[in-house]
């Protein structure tokens, strides 16, 4: 069969390192279990820089991992109004709410608030009830460290229609985008972050009180920003996408200074 005996008697064996590339791609794939193969590979180069995605995905299909495929669900055609898309950081956040209950069966309400541009998790508040005065509070404290947005979209819940919600954007000149009723992809960024955030953090989780809730979110808020690489940035974490782009309208804006001195 032209096949060496010694090849037939003696197959190869995975060197140490074949082995421990093999164990990170397996401990990741469990850990992220709605991780591919493409989003292991961000994963495990950093740890092995020189490993291509080809090489990943065999040892991906040898310890035959694959993502679960959700079914489709159909509906019906409807028309529908372009999304927008942010320019630069802070310029549209996003905000919905997605709910969740403890063990007991008491409900736990969750305001999700992101940013379209670099898809950072500005905050995620958890409470038993969030009213529009809670997410007031809570938009003016992301705001001391991160400035005020200059649009918010959201969809026609009561906690963002009331007087005090309005009153607040009009104060700081921001501009409230409203999605029509019913048209829950006008708001497509945060469904889109709700989506990842029901499958990778509520749905592996099983909350027994408020102060567990809270820890667990938070932890999976800095791992998204911080750790977990996002396809459509770069394939970097939002935190890393959003600083480099921080430090480009920096270093775009001292050139453009010197230029704007001598004209006047």
């Amino acid at each position: 069969m032209g096949l060496s005996r010694d090849s037939y008697r003696h197959p190869p064996q995975p060197s140490a390192q074949e082995e421990a590339l093999r164990q990170e791609i397996v401990a990741v794939a469990h850990q992220r279990r709605r991780f591919g193969y493409r989003r292991v590979h961000d994963m495990v180069r950093r740890q092995f820089p020189g490993v291509n995605h080809k090489r990943v995905y065999r040892l991906y299909r040898a310890a035959n991992l694959a993502v679960k495929k959700r079914r489709k669900v159909r509906r019906p055609l409807s028309e529908r109004l372009p999304l927008g898309v942010a320019t630069r950081v802070n310029e549209v956040w996003s905000m919905d709410f997605v709910s969740d209950s403890l063990a007991n069966g008491r409900r736990l309400k969750c305001l999700t608030v992101a940013d379209d541009f670099s898809h950072e998790a500005v905050d995620i508040a958890v409470d038993f009830g969030i009213s529009g005065q809670y997410v007031i509070r809570l938009l003016d404290q992301a705001a001391r460290f991160r400035g005020y947005p200059k649009a918010v979209r959201t969809d026609n819940g009561p906690e963002f229609t009331r007087r005090a919600f309005i009153a607040w954007t009009q104060a700081h000149g921001i501009e409230h985008l409203l999605i029509q009723p019913g048209r829950p992809m006008q708001n497509g960024y945060i469904e889109s972050f709700n989506g990842r955030f029901r499958d990778e953090c509520l749905n592996e989780h099983w909350f027994e009180n408020l102060q567990q809730a809270r820890q667990v979110i938070a932890a999976w808020r800095r791992d998204y920003n911080e750790v977990r690489p996002h396809g459509s940035i770069g394939r970097v974490p939002p935190a890393q996408f959003a600083e480099q782009h921080r430090r480009h309208a920096g270093d775009a804006a001292r050139h453009l200074t010197p230029a704007s001195n001598e004209i006047q």
